[in-house]
């Protein structure tokens, strides 16, 4: 029976946008895996280096394509998602801002996101859109009571962003608020990820600025995570594992919170320093910004669905793994 499926999936095609990024780089991966053809957007085709792991992976070979496409260039998703059954739009800006947030990260933000969508809404073809959003999207708010459990419902407050700055939670909110409106407006049957802070094994040459972060912690740098506070933790496989888990399921409705376990850095330091002695992992973070709200988030949503969440541990024991393979790491 598996087999049928597995022979049924190769006849779905998929896009997935920022293919090179961490994440969709595991969700590229994992699509393979399952026997899906997988069309996959990188800003440039000659790089070669950023997207050498993807066509390492098992299943590349026969299943894989890689198209240009830029996320601020109108119509250039046009082509690749025309015949896709399915799109995960996983591309956004990550990135430090030099000096202006609109400039550098909101409107590449919401734009490159109705620019892809634009796309989806011209084809008959695409049947579903999934897009990852962000639990940044959910947490930033001041009327949260102690140990609340936010859900899906939740929205960050932008005035909140606006006052400590959070440009990547105002780009986010922004954008998905765009999505929904436009996914509305053009009956475009749209399912929405937000992940919390995403842990696990790095497949890209290059770090993204989540790994960076937890490769700092990891070698005795405090600044840098000290800046997180209260954090939601996931692996990555299980990010990967729930956007396919919607696109698949056909009941599958609305925003999907996909967090495992919610710490205070200083918790989340002590439990590593514990488990891994030989690494420097420091134990005292300042506070930036106030202190974060003891808030929880609460993934029932998606664990209804089926999916069972990876613990802190196994996060971080496939993450430091990845970097011991690359030398990241004694």
């Amino acid at each position: 029976m598996e087999g049928g499926v597995e022979e049924q999936r190769k006849k779905v095609v998929v896009c997935v946008t920022g293919a090179s990024g961490f994440v969709a780089s595991w969700l590229v991966k994992r699509l393979l895996e399952r026997g899906y053809h997988v069309r996959g957007t990188v800003r440039n085709l000659d790089d070669k280096a950023k997207t050498a792991h993807l066509q390492a992976l098992e299943g590349a070979q026969e299943r894989l394509e890689l198209w240009p496409a830029n996320l601020l260039s109108e119509g250039s998703f046009d082509a690749v998602v025309d015949g896709c059954h399915g799109v995960f739009h996983t591309a956004t800006p990550v990135k430090i801002v030099k000096s202006d947030p609109q400039v550098e990260m909101i409107d590449p933000a919401v734009k490159g996101t109705l620019n892809v969508l634009r796309s989806c809404a011209k084809s008959s073809s695409v049947k579903r859109v999934v897009l990852t959003s962000s639990s940044a999207t959910v947490r930033f708010r001041e009327d949260i009571k102690p140990y609340e459990s936010l859900d899906e419902l939740n929205w960050t407050s932008l005035e909140l962003c606006e006052k400590y700055q959070l440009w990547y939670a105002k780009a986010k909110v922004l954008a998905e608020k765009a999505a929904w409106e436009f996914a509305e407006q053009n009956s475009l049957d749209l399912v929405v990820v937000l992940p919390s802070f995403v842990i696990g094994p790095v497949l890209p040459p290059d770090l993204s600025s989540t790994a960076s972060d937890v490769l700092g912690l990891l070698k005795g740098e405090s600044k840098s995570f000290a800046y997180h506070g209260r954090m939601g933790y996931v692996h990555i496989d299980d990010v990967a594992t729930a956007h396919i888990l919607l696109f698949e399921q056909p009941s599958a409705r609305g925003r999907y919170l996909c967090s495992s376990i919610v710490l205070e850095s200083s918790e989340l330091a002590k439990r590593l320093a514990v488990r891994y002695p030989e690494l420097n992992i420091p134990q005292e973070f300042e506070t930036f910004g106030g202190e974060r709200p003891l808030y929880l988030l609460n993934s029932l949503k998606l664990e209804k669905l089926g999916i069972c969440f990876k613990t802190v541990e196994d996060m971080f024991d496939d993450c430091i793994s990845s970097f011991k393979e690359r030398g990241l790491l004694p």
